[in-house]
């Protein structure tokens, strides 16, 4: 028996309201879009919408909430543009979409801000439920940032991991951490690159006191689709708890490669759609749970974290809330295996 827990990979887009005054705010703020010298005013905003978000998780009946990441206008890279060794400078496409981000520019030795950690200090505050934490992945963040200190693509990953592993160290108490891990498949580590990206993970997944998830989303493009076998035979060789799968954007392979080369002990199901404004409803999310744990064959799961496939900044607030209406009504409950 599988126990089923949902949960989502965060990154949520802000409320209606929050977006219009927090623009304007922010517009007066000397320095625009400053993120991390927030005056009073701004942070109060941030403070009303993380409570009004970490509300609407926990009366959808989300098992475990997270904090929102309501302040990462720069996306995944937000833990680093707001380090004193980083500079932010031109806008940067995130990935390929309509979307973008401070292109973030390591000038000098890396060293952990504590700013994730305050904000589930803060989250931790609003709900009586364990807190499921959010960092990008340090392979990923590799592939954001850029390297003007270290000189060496070797470098630059481990300290890239030395960096959110004392980010992770200084976390309050939290049940799980997804590590956001989209560039294993949007532009996946060569030979050499894959063993190293496997290490950089495990070293944030020992500095966490937590359930950690290695979540991968998004096909690459022009791939055969799914995860690379190799990069996935290294990610399993890291100490991680759960290998997290976009089974919206490709059920088939991955069903296949956890059939074929197995898993970690837990795993995270990414099957309602982060991105498309159509909403699931709670039956349809249980049959995708049950379709996929029927298909991975020789595995016997120990918790599947039922979870959106990727982050939700793209969509409209409204869809947002619907998707975790829905996603909620997924009552923790043991399915077959």
């Amino acid at each position: 028996m599988t126990d089923v827990v949902s949960t989502t990979p965060g990154l949520f887009p802000l409320p209606d309201w929050a977006k219009d005054e927090l623009a304007d705010l922010k517009g007066r703020q000397k320095g625009g879009l400053v993120t991390g010298d927030e005056s009073p005013e701004i942070t109060d905003a941030y403070e009303r919408a993380r409570e009004e978000i970490v509300g609407l998780q926990t009366d959808a009946g989300l098992d475990l909430p997270v904090e929102g990441q309501l302040r990462w206008d720069d996306m995944l890279t937000h833990p680093l543009s707001v380090a004193d060794a980083v500079e932010t400078r031109g806008i940067v496409r995130y990935f390929d979409n309509n979307n973008f981000y401070r292109e973030p520019v390591v000038t000098d030795d890396l060293a952990a801000t504590g700013d994730v950690a305050r904000e589930l200090e803060a989250a931790g505050g609003l709900t009586d439920d364990g807190l499921n934490a959010v960092l990008p992945g340090p392979y990923t963040l590799s592939q954001l940032a850029t390297d003007e200190h270290y000189g060496d693509e070797a470098d630059f990953l481990s300290a890239l991991a030395d960096f959110l592993a004392a980010e992770a160290e200084q976390f309050p108490d939290v049940e799980t951490l997804f590590l956001l891990e989209p560039s294993l498949l949007e532009s996946p580590p060569g030979d050499g690159a894959d063993e190293r990206a496997s290490e950089a993970i495990d070293a944030v997944a020992q500095a966490a006191d937590a359930d950690v998830v290695a979540h991968t989303y998004w096909e690459s493009h022009g791939g055969d689709g799914g995860i690379d076998e190799k990069v996935y035979a290294h990610l399993l060789d890291a100490d991680i708890d759960a290998v997290g799968f976009d089974f919206v954007a490709n059920h088939e392979d991955n069903a296949y490669v956890i059939s074929e080369y197995g898993c970690t002990d837990d795993v995270a199901l990414g099957i309602v759609d982060g991105q498309n404004t159509l909403v699931e409803d709670a039956e349809e999310i249980r049959e995708r749970v049950e379709w996929t744990l029927d298909n991975t064959h020789g595995t016997d799961f120990e918790t599947a974290y039922a979870t959106i496939n990727t982050p939700t900044f793209y969509l409209p607030s409204g869809k947002f809330e619907d998707k975790l209406a829905a996603l909620g009504a997924v009552e923790r409950t043991e399915v077959k295996a």
